[in-house]
């Protein structure tokens, strides 16, 4: 069985924000299996289901972000799933908007989810899912940068963005996380002529 978290904050003040990367894809997987992501427990919203005859559970840490950690170790805990087998979504203020990188351990780079996670779960050896959002020009503009919605543009381009993070997903599910690591970390060129 897989654990995969999306990463955000609740309510519809956040919905489409930056930081709400990981709710944004995570929705989109479980439309795509058709799984229901409503029940309530663990501090999260969750669902149980099938990613390619693989049983899973999807969830949404309804805690804020800087408490996803405190979600991740009770669904992990109940569930018996250990960290090989935890997948993170989550926003990546490193990658410019649109790239989405796949990565296995390490550090927290920064994330207060991600540092949440692995100081609760007591280990970073899960596979992220990095969704690129791109970085304020200002420093310090940060805190509120995330917390901003897409613009405009972003918002056109951000169905196609989610559909490859779903996708993303699915390939560590179905071909390991090497594999996906080889598809989707190689640099690709969307229909826009840019690099993602």
């Amino acid at each position: 069985m897989k654990l995969i978290v999306g990463l955000g904050n609740p309510g519809l003040r956040y919905a489409f924000s930056r930081h709400n990367s990981g709710f944004i894809v995570l929705e989109k997987l479980a439309g795509d299996y058709d799984i229901s992501v409503g029940m309530t427990r663990f501090d999260s919203l969750y669902g149980k289901g099938l990613i390619k005859k693989i049983p899973v559970v999807m969830a949404k840490p309804q805690t804020f972000m800087n408490l996803s950690g405190e979600a991740a170790q009770k669904l992990a805990r109940f569930f018996k799933i250990v960290p090989d087998d935890m997948i993170v979504i989550h926003d990546d203020l490193d990658l410019p908007f649109g790239h989405i990188r796949i990565k296995s351990g390490g550090g927290d780079g920064g994330h207060k989810g991600i540092r949440s996670i692995i100081e609760h779960i007591g280990s970073p050896d899960f596979v992220r899912i990095r969704m690129g959002i791109g970085k304020p020009l200002i420093k310090e503009a940060v805190e509120g940068y995330v917390l901003e919605r897409f613009t405009e543009g972003e918002m056109k381009q951000l169905p196609e963005v989610v559909t490859r993070g779903s996708q993303a997903v699915v390939e560590v599910i179905s071909s390991g996380t090497q594999v996906a690591m080889n598809t989707f970390n190689a640099k690709v060129t969307n229909n826009l002529g840019k690099e993602v």
